[in-house]
């Protein structure tokens, strides 16, 4: 009996295989975005970006072609800096415990009341950053708002910005209160950097409300 060969594989196989080692892991060649043929093209295109150089943050979030849906654009990127901001509340936990920090709080002018409840109220700074963050996985994966990951409605578009808000005090707590995990969590990610650029690029956020100072956000 003949055996019969499978047919090659055309184009980038983009799969890390069972028993891969970590430092072998997403080794396969770059694609540009317009050769990446999957409805989740506008999120593997930004994550190849970031493993490609991470602190190029204006590279990271500039739209990839001037026919990109800008509404596609601004959601994936807010679902890939939520996704990356989870690593932050991670390191968090040890030190921001909710005997020591009672509130979400940034610089002492500010105290942020936790939306995850029937009515807003404070909460520990370590459960605000797990219910904003459940909140808004919640929220950017529902399929009343987000159907479609290659259309978005305006009215659905609108609910970025409050998201935006939210989870950017996660930044702004670490920042003022747990100096040493930040900095050490930016030094690897420049996700803060990141996420400031973009807010301030594509008009979520006032340049007012973020706290912690970037340099080439305040000049």
């Amino acid at each position: 009996m003949d055996v019969v060969s499978p047919p090659p594989v055309v184009g980038v196989v983009r799969r890390n295989v069972a028993g891969t080692r970590n430092e072998d892991l997403y080794s396969w060649q770059d694609e540009a975005l317009e050769e990446m043929d999957s409805t989740l093209s506008i999120q593997q295109y930004i994550q190849q970006m970031i493993r490609s150089d991470s602190k190029n943050v204006d590279r990271i979030v500039e739209m990839a072609s001037e026919g990109q849906d800008e509404g596609v654009w601004k959601y994936e990127q807010i679902r890939q800096l939520c996704m990356e901001l989870n690593g932050l509340a991670v390191k968090l936990q040890p030190e921001c415990l909710p005997s020591v920090c009672t509130q979400m709080i940034a610089t002492k002018q500010w105290i942020f009341l936790c939306a995850a409840h029937s009515a807003p109220r404070e909460c520990p700074a370590i459960d605000y950053a797990r219910h904003t963050l459940d909140g808004a996985a919640s929220l950017l994966n529902s399929n009343k708002y987000f159907p479609s990951r290659v259309s978005i409605r305006d009215s659905s578009l609108q609910k970025l910005s409050s998201v935006c808000r939210r989870v950017y005090r996660i930044f702004s707590h670490a920042y003022y209160h747990h100096r040493a995990i930040y900095d050490e969590f930016e030094e690897s990610t420049s996700l803060c950097k990141r996420f400031s650029v973009f807010v301030v690029k594509y008009n979520l956020m006032a340049k007012e409300h973020l706290l912690v100072p970037i340099q080439d956000i305040q000049d």
